[in-house]
């Protein structure tokens, strides 16, 4: 048993490395062959754009670490956007709590309906995406919503503080936080024991059904914080928006080597993922851009679905070969 454990352990260090290493190549790759990959302006754009995915993946991570999934995590985004939108001219403050409010009360409407009323995480996040997405573009009149210019709200999306994007700045600090829970704290080693068998966490006498719960709520509450973020940095509330969101925070997870089976994870190896597969997108507009290869977004997205495909069928052996193995 201690061995098979150890092989298991191994195994997702194993993962862990290799998207450290794909990341650091395909650095070194652009920086050769982009004359401005490595320019402020891209960089900086880069980390602004993607800490809303940053946010939602770490949300993400938690959720999935519990045997669980998150497919309301764009629409929850869409619609905080929209509420924090319609809250921004009392106040950067007060658009920043509504929209992180409107994404903490989806996640606990998650959390409820799956560990009160036993329905699969899979049926119970999905109803929520297309309820968030319905009240989104209802509450929208269908249209973006223009945010206030004359409050400071559009600064959590658009300015930086010590020459780093805001943004970024509040995902470092999410990434921060979550680390030390999921590594420090005994609540963090409760994620990691639901998700390696809630019948064997129960038998340890841990509230299964209060941590299934909080990493639903916590979601929730990053998603909302990230649709706030979308709202600042485009100046308008985006009742559309969010559409895939779901995907690329699940393909991050599982690059950085979460299982999806649960039980195993890494907050660091997330953010990894998160800034990999933002990478790819990146270096794939610089080719555009030498006008070697044309592709449009919905190629892009192709690519992220064959991404994720490929690294779940290499999850599936790295598995079987080490349930062999024991």
């Amino acid at each position: 048993m201690i061995s098979a454990l150890l092989r298991l352990k191994s195994s997702g260090d194993l993962a862990r490395l290799g998207v450290l290493v794909a990341l650091a190549a395909l650095i070194l790759f652009a920086t050769l062959r982009y004359d401005n990959f490595l320019s402020p302006f891209n960089i900086l754009s880069f980390l602004r754009y993607n800490s809303m995915f940053a946010l939602i993946a770490l949300g993400m991570c938690f959720v999935i670490i519990t045997g669980g999934i998150d497919l309301s995590v764009g629409g929850v985004a869409a619609f905080a956007s929209v509420v924090s939108a319609f809250a921004s001219p009392y106040g950067w403050a007060a658009g920043l709590l509504a929209g992180m409010a409107a994404g903490l009360a989806f996640g606990v409407v998650n959390g409820l309906v799956i560990t009160r009323m036993r329905i699969q995480p899979f049926i119970a996040t999905l109803a929520a995406m297309l309820a968030s997405y319905g009240l989104a573009l209802l509450l929208a009149d269908n249209q973006s919503v223009s945010v206030s210019y004359d409050t400071a709200f559009t600064m959590l999306g658009q300015d930086d503080l010590l020459g780093f994007p805001i943004p970024a700045w509040i995902a470092l600090v999410a990434f921060v936080l979550g680390w030390v829970f999921l590594e420090r704290l005994p609540a963090g080693r409760h994620v990691l024991a639901v998700g390696d068998g809630e019948a064997t966490a129960l038998l340890m006498g841990l509230k299964v059904r209060r941590t299934v719960f909080s990493v639903y709520a916590v979601s929730g509450l990053l998603a909302g914080l990230a649709g706030t973020i979308l709202a600042a940095q485009f100046g308008a509330g985006q009742p559309t928006e969010g559409v895939g969101w779901e995907l690329f925070a699940i393909a991050s997870v599982v690059v950085g080597g979460t299982l999806l089976t649960g039980g195993a994870g890494s907050v660091g190896a997330t953010l990894a993922g998160v800034l990999l597969l933002g990478m790819v997108f990146n270096v794939l507009n610089f080719e555009n851009g030498l006008g070697v290869i044309s592709l449009s977004a919905y190629w892009q997205s192709v690519i992220r679905g064959l991404f994720l495909l490929v690294v779940v069928v290499l999850q599936a052996k790295i598995a079987n070969r080490t349930a062999e193995g024991s």
